[in-house]
């Protein structure tokens, strides 16, 4: 039942496509195998869908995929790079949190809010974040898509800088 209740959350229709994939492709498991997703099944959101791998030794994350919407917004691919090394510490922090805690709780989540405040190009966002095991059992990584809605144009201030608040994350336990 926590899933429909996760499901029922998401407002993008992308998002709940891609939600519904990963349900599918994890069948009578907590969560599926990186090798039990599609990219047929989500070829049309596939350029909003990220992926890190955990790196158990080192307890962080390398990244595995990203799309091209992602990697537009984000400045750079995540493909490859350390996660320590890819976000700021304040930034670090908080993304590890969330994506650990989906992957060992297990869990799914959802997150959305306000983004980028801190590099004047204020916008919202809603992300899901979904843990993967090879296994079926023991999470190894996590998968995710997130729908950036960013104004055209940089904000205009005028000199007065607005923070907005951070993020909303919401967990569901599997």
């Amino acid at each position: 039942m926590t899933f429909e209740f996760f499901l029922a959350s998401i407002e993008s229709p992308a998002l709940r496509d891609v939600a519904l994939h990963w349900h599918k492709a994890r069948e009578r498991r907590r969560m599926p195998g990186w090798k039990d997703i599609d990219p047929a099944a989500i070829a049309p959101h596939l350029p909003i869908v990220w992926a890190w791998k955990y790196v158990p030794g080192a307890d962080t994350f390398t990244g595995r995929l990203s799309g091209e919407e992602i990697t537009a917004v984000l400045g750079k691919s995540v493909r490859g790079a350390s996660m320590r090394e890819y976000f700021t510490a304040s930034q670090y922090e908080p993304i590890f949190a969330c994506y650990k805690q989906v992957m060992t709780e297990p869990a799914v989540a959802l997150a959305g809010g306000p983004v980028f405040g801190h590099v004047d190009r204020q916008g919202t966002c809603e992300r899901i974040v979904l843990p993967l095991a090879d296994d079926g059992i023991t999470g190894d990584g996590v998968i995710g898509a997130t729908v950036y809605r960013l104004p055209r144009r940089p904000h205009q201030h005028d000199g007065l800088r607005i923070v907005p608040k951070l993020e909303t994350i919401e967990y569901f336990p599997l």
